[in-house]
């Protein structure tokens, strides 16, 4: 089979390469699953590079966070599966290769549907669902704000909490993308030209004033001061990103006269607070949601293993270069 092999922490193709291994054999209680899908995050090609937070200090190895895929064998003991059974690896499970061995007990069942839009499932789809329950409690008809919109994870956003009943005003900087966020839902979408006084006045037009107390940033930098400025006095700015790649800002005003607060998030801790009980309802939810179109990324494009390190380079970039996630078919 071909995997990719991470071998150093260093520029991308440097890093990288594209091996020839044996088929993974599963031993007790584990299962062989031949990839459809794997989804390519920041979070992999930081890892790759070596980035501050995300370096392993486990080389080589195949990477790949998550993915979907298919039961190929099965090993002694497994009754929960049958060969041909779609299934999500658990997280960190390298995806990066056309087949994987994998413990049973941690693979979720996956439906049916798109394969490239089910690769971003495990990911994703949790970090939108802990952003929406474990900040702020919002009462139905309520706002909130979030930059990076048009993101994956912003438009699940959009999706999830119109179904509890909130509002959401939406922070998005190229205006071709508006339209396909009021497709999904959004109740108000506005550009951001980096200019807190104009975002601020936009924000308050578009949403009628409303006294917004939650908001959700996931560029980092200036952009997280620019969300701030749109809350209300006692409002909470939770960040969980920084496609800026740059630390996060937040003015003075905001801290000291509005008690504006500040705190990251990591879905690893959101999730460590969660029973392996509503962990796999969680799941099973998003990825009935996915599977049935109701849940949907915007893919920029899908790259067979070989071409690994262009998918890479493209899932680095950002914006309208990039314009979507970017999924590795590993078997084509």
């Amino acid at each position: 089979m071909k995997a990719v092999h991470h071998t150093a922490h260093a520029e991308i193709r440097e890093a990288v390469r594209i091996v020839d291994l044996p088929d993974p054999v599963p031993g007790p209680g584990e299962i062989v699953v031949r990839m459809e899908a794997a989804a390519v995050h920041l979070a992999d090609v930081y890892r790759i590079t070596g980035r501050r937070g995300f370096k392993s200090d486990n080389l080589p190895t195949i990477p790949g966070f998550e993915g979907v895929g298919r039961v190929a064998a099965l090993g002694a003991g497994v009754t929960q599966f049958k060969v041909g059974d779609r299934v999500f690896p658990w997280w960190g499970a390298g995806t990066f290769a056309q087949m994987i061995r994998t413990s049973a007990d941690q693979a979720l069942p996956a439906p049916e549907g798109d394969a490239q839009q089910l690769a971003l499932t495990l990911v994703n789809g949790m970090t939108a669902v802990i952003l929406l329950e474990d900040f702020r409690t919002l009462s139905p008809g309520e706002w909130l704000i979030q930059n990076g919109a048009n993101s994956n994870c912003g438009r699940y956003l959009i999706v999830l909490a119109k179904e509890k009943g909130l509002k959401t005003c939406n922070v998005v900087r190229r205006r071709e993308v508006m339209d396909e966020l009021y497709a999904l839902g959004a109740d108000r979408v506005v550009l951001d030209d980096e200019s807190p006084d104009a975002l601020e006045a936009r924000v308050k037009d578009a949403t009628g004033d409303a006294k917004i107390r939650l908001g959700f940033d996931m560029v980092a930098g200036a952009a997280t001061a620019r969300i701030a400025r749109c809350l209300t006095t006692g409002g909470l700015v939770v960040n969980y990103g920084f496609i800026s790649r740059e630390p996060v800002t937040i003015h003075f005003d905001e801290l000291f006269r509005k008690d504006v607060s500040l705190v990251g998030m990591s879905t690893g801790r959101g999730m460590a607070k969660r029973s392996a009980e509503d962990i796999r309802r969680i799941y099973a939810k998003l990825s009935a949601m996915i599977g049935a179109g109701q849940l949907k990324a915007a893919i920029a494009a899908a790259y067979p293993i070989d071409r690994a390190v262009e998918a890479f380079e493209q899932a680095y970039k950002t914006g309208a270069e990039r314009d979507g996630k970017v999924i590795i078919l590993p078997n084509g």
